[in-house]
Parts: structure tokens; C-alpha cells; sequence
């Protein structure tokens, strides 16, 4: 050991036992390290954790679960490294790509991982700011981290990926580079840099994670990532950039597609009865009119957890804690006259909204296509798919007859479907603009007030204009200037102030204006400045 003063063990390695106990011989430690390493002998852990000088470990050695000392890498990146897209880029790089999926379940992994959930989801985790991670809160986090991991096994040789490459700064800041060549957008960027600061956070609370690099860490990634969003801006959408790229459908449009859907599905079911291709279109036209047309576009995590009002178990959402929780549910409230009824006590706002839950009586012409479908039409689809009776407990499924628990899986589902029926794949979730772009238009028809569409919609009115309506500038800029056309009218057809005598003395010569001595100094300096500018013309 005294042969190696000045090497700095920076990196840690797990070996096992007998390698211990033959480093510590050759390197002819005194008696009270072997006398100390006997103690360790005598714990229950199979490996130990010891400080290798750094020739000896490969760049991105493995580290033990849990490290006797945890420091990120220093000095951190001053820019982004120069990157260009590998030969064999694949977007399927993620430890959860089949060639890669082994590796989450090795021991070492899977530790952290395991550790890192019950620090970000427990309700009271006091060492950690902030309120607890939601399901899909959670759910984003993890991808994130095996996207990163993936990367850094497929293309920076990391053996063994674990959560410890969290605590590489050049890394990080390679990984950065790769996602803007690959031409990601800023807000995919973000959403790695916020999870990378949650694994810090981690790194911090466990013993040994004081080290003042750690708060440097998080400086580094908060300032990483404000610029990231300054230097990748949000690209501009609007409505005819959208329908040029085949994105986009006017709400007029939309809205005589999903009808003729709906007369559609209704006119071949009394003619060719109940068969299983008719019942998959009634199915879809069900699902577009809760989409579009008849409601305010609800949000689409509602309508892919609507359960049948003949589902009587407890509630499906994971992080649910009331137990006489009955979900987002369609429930019928009156068979004569028909009375549908949705409650949704589980939406995205939900919390800040103090648990308000949206609820609203279904219109009675999508209640009747509703309440057609959850009949003979729904059961000819579970049998079809051998789910004999209600164990599918979602209004809406796939085509294997599960419900839409991705909202991947939705998606595609629906772009198919427009196609089908000649329209464009626009993603469902572009619904909520079509129909914002139309009520905020000046063009708007008589319909809901924006309050209340809002209120459906789960969110408020002022994120129409954030997040919502595309046109809310060009659209105001326009108003204006269309506005100050009436106001020159006005202006000019008001009768005008007598004008002042502006004849000047006949002291005054050479157009000049006498000015004060006090003034003359002033007035001399702007002729001066006047000069200048001509000269510089």
C-alpha cells in the first residue's frame, strides 16, 4: 500500500473474498488492515467493496450497491462533446430492447433500481424534496434510465450497466450530444436531465453521498438543461404547417367523419346483425365519438381507463388509496329514458384540483351508441377473443381484446382508424387542439363556454393559450392590425385641433432656432450626433 501514495482510488470494483485476501498479501499490508479485513470476513455479504487505482479498473468498472465512498466525476463538461450518429445507430438501444432486456435483471441493477423506486414513489420519504412520484411519473423515470444504461452498454462498451454511470458527468454530457444529433427535441432532453437530477437525489441520501460534488452535480444539470431549452426552442406548429405534413384535420371535418362512422356501424348492424367485424365497428365509432364530436376532448389516460358500469371491483388505478374508489367509470342511471353517467376522480390535474372529480351525463345520441355497444356487440368481441363474460373491465380494447393500458397502443389504433375511414394519422391527442383552434377562432360557432370545455378537457382556460392554441399569436397580431384600420377611420373622421401659428420672426434667419445659453451646449451635442449618423449614411 505504501508503493501507491499518490494514486487517487477513484473508482471502486466488487471483487470477491479470496481476491481480497491475495491483494492484501502481495501488497504486504500491516497486521491491523489483515487483522481489520478478518472482520469483514465475518459478514453475511458474499463481496466487499475496495479502492483500486484507476489503471487497474476498466473506464466504467461496476460499483458495489452500496460504496463505501460516492463522488460524481470531476471537473465537469464546459460544452458538449462533438458527436455524430454511430453506423449502426438503432433507436431500439433501451435496456428493454429484446437484445438487451438481460441485462435489467442482473442482480446489481435490479438493486438499484429497486432502491431508486422506493426513494422517488414512497409517500413519506423525508430525505427526499418534493411529493412522491406518481405511476406514470414513475414509469417515464425508468425508461429514461434504460434508455441511458442501453446507451451506454451499446455504444460505450459498459459491460454491466448500472445506476453508478449516473455519477459520470462526461457521460452525460455524450449522451446529451447523441440525442441532438439524432435531432430529439429539447423537451426529450429535459425529461433525461430532470430524471438524471432524481438519481443524484438518490445517490445523495445513501450513506457516503455527502460529497460536495453532488451539489455541483445538480448545478451542472440544472444549467445543462436551461440551456439545452434556449439553444433547441420548441419547434412552431400550426394548423396548415400540420395539414401540408398530413397531421392535421379541421374540427368541421373530424366531426362528419366520426358521424358518418357512427351511422355507419348503427346501419350495418340491422343489416348483418351482430358479427365481429360489425361489433369492432361499432366498437371504433364508439371510441372516436368519446374522443371527438359529442364531448369536450376528454383527456385520453380517461378514456383508456373507463370501466363498464358492470364492473364491480376496486378501483384499477395504481396509485389509487381510497377504498371505496369506483374509478373513471360509465355508469347507467336510468334504462327509461336512457341516463348515462361518467365520473373521473383520476385525471391529471386531480391533485392540484384537491381531488375534484369531473363528472357529466352522457348526451343521449352517444349514450345510445354507448349503451348499443356494451350490449350483444361487446360480448360477441370478448368471446371472439375467448374472454368469456366481463374480464375485460374497460369500455374500450384492443384487437386482442385487452384494454388500451399504452397509450402507444391507442395511438396507433386510432391513426389506423382515421386512415380507414380516408382520413389523415393524426395522433387522438391532436384532438384537443383541433378543438380549441376552433373555439378560439374568430370564426367560432355557437357551442360550450371555454370554462366549461376547459373544465372536461382537465385543465383551465390559460393553458388553452400555452399549450393549446396554435394560432393564439398570429391570430391576436392580426386582430390588431385588422382593428387599427377602424381606429385610422375614426381618427380621421374626428374633427382635428386648430393648428398653432408656426410663422417664425423675422429675427430668425438661416433656419435656425435661438436657443438658450443654458441649452446651447445640448442642442450643439444632437446636431453633433445628427452629423454622425449622415456621415455614417
Amino acid at each position: 500500500m505504501d508503493s501507491y501514495p499518490a494514486i487517487k482510488l477513484s473508482r471502486v470494483a466488487v471483487v470477491s473474498l479470496a481476491v481480497c485476501c491475495r491483494a492484501l498479501k502481495l501488497c504486504k499490508v500491516p497486521a491491523a488492515v489483515l487483522h481489520a479485513f478478518d472482520d469483514i470476513s465475518l459478514q453475511p455479504a458474499s463481496q466487499v467493496v475496495l479502492g483500486l487505482p484507476e489503471h487497474i479498473l476498466a473506464p466504467h468498472a461496476q460499483p458495489s450497491p452500496n460504496p463505501v465512498q460516492l463522488q460524481m466525476t470531476t471537473p465537469f463538461p464546459v460544452t458538449l462533446p462533438e458527436c455524430a450518429l454511430p453506423a449502426d445507430f438503432n433507436k431500439q438501444h433501451g435496456l428493454l430492447a429484446k437484445p438487451y432486456k438481460h441485462l435489467v435483471h442482473r442482480a446489481v441493477l435490479e438493486q438499484h433500481m429497486g432502491e431508486f423506486k422506493s426513494f422517488s414513489t414512497n409517500p413519506f420519504q423525508l430525505n427526499r424534496k418534493g411529493i412522491a412520484h406518481g405511476s406514470r411519473t414513475w414509469q417515464n423515470s425508468e425508461k429514461q434510465v434504460y434508455l441511458f444504461l442501453g446507451y451506454c452498454h451499446h455504444y460505450q462498451q459498459v459491460s454491466q450497466p448500472t445506476l453508478q454511470l449516473f455519477l459520470s458527468s462526461p457521460l452525460i454530457a455524450q449522451y446529451v450530444s447523441f440525442h441532438i444529433a439524432a435531432g430529439h427535441s429539447q423537451l426529450y432532453i429535459r425529461n433525461f436531465l430532470s430524471c438524471a437530477r432524481c438519481v443524484l437525489r438518490w445517490w445523495q441520501s445513501k450513506p457516503g453521498g455527502n460529497h460536495p460534488s453532488f451539489v455541483e452535480g445538480l448545478e451542472w444539470l440544472q444549467t445543462l438543461g436551461l440551456q439545452v431549452a434556449d439553444q433547441l426552442p420548441r419547434p412552431s406548429k400550426d394548423p396548415r404547417g400540420l395539414a401540408d405534413a398530413g397531421k392535421w384535420m379541421s374540427a368541421p371535418r373530424l366531426v362528419h367523419l366520426i358521424h358518418g362512422a357512427e351511422l355507419q356501424s348503427q346501419d350495418q348492424m340491422q343489416q348483418q346483425g351482430v358479427t365481429v367485424e360489425t361489433s369492432r365497428d361499432m366498437h371504433d365509432a364508439a371510441l372516436a365519438a368519446m374522443t371527438f364530436s359529442h364531448l369536450p376532448p376528454v383527456r385520453l389516460s380517461c378514456i383508456r381507463s373507463l370501466v363498464v358500469p358492470a364492473y364491480t371491483g376496486p378501483c384499477l388505478h395504481p396509485d389509487c388509496k381510497e377504498p371505496s374508489c369506483e374509478g373513471n367509470r360509465l355508469s347507467i342511471t336510468s334504462e327509461s329514458p336512457l341516463l348515462m353517467h361518467i365520473q373521473l376522480p383520476h385525471h391529471k390535474n386531480a391533485r392540484k384540483w384537491g381531488k375534484a372529480v369531473i363528472e357529466f351525463d352522457v348526451p343521449s345520441d352517444l349514450a345510445q351508441l354507448l349503451h348499443t355497444y356494451l350490449g350483444a356487440p361487446r360480448k360477441a368481441l370478448l368471446e371472439h377473443h375467448l374472454l368469456i363474460g366481463d374480464t375485460c373491465p374497460y369500455v374500450f380494447m384492443d384487437m386482442h381484446g385487452r384494454g388500451f393500458v399504452a397509450a402507444a397502443v391507442l395511438t396507433l389504433y386510432w391513426q389506423k382508424w382515421l386512415v380507414s375511414r380516408g382520413g389523415v394519422p393524426m395522433n387522438p391527442s391532436m384532438c384537443r387542439q383541433v378543438f380549441v383552434d376552433e373555439r378560439q377562432s374568430n370564426s367560432a360557432t355557437a357551442g360550450p363556454s371555454n370554462q366549461g370545455a376547459a373544465m372536461v378537457m382537465g385543465h383551465n382556460v390559460k393553458q388553452w393559450d400555452k399549450w393549446y392554441d396554435m394560432q393564439y399569436h398570429p391570430r391576436l397580431a392580426q386582430n390588431a392590425v385588422d382593428g387599427m384600420q377602424s381606429w385610422r377611420a375614426a381618427m380621421l373622421q374626428s374633427h382635428p385641433p386648430a393648428a398653432p401659428d408656426l410663422t417664425l420672426s423675422s429675427a430668425l434667419h438661416c433656419g435656425h432656432v435661438l436657443v438658450s445659453d443654458s441649452e446651447e451646449s445640448r442642442y450643439q451635442s444632437c446636431c453633433s450626433d445628427s452629423d454622425i449618423d449622415i456621415d455614417l449614411d
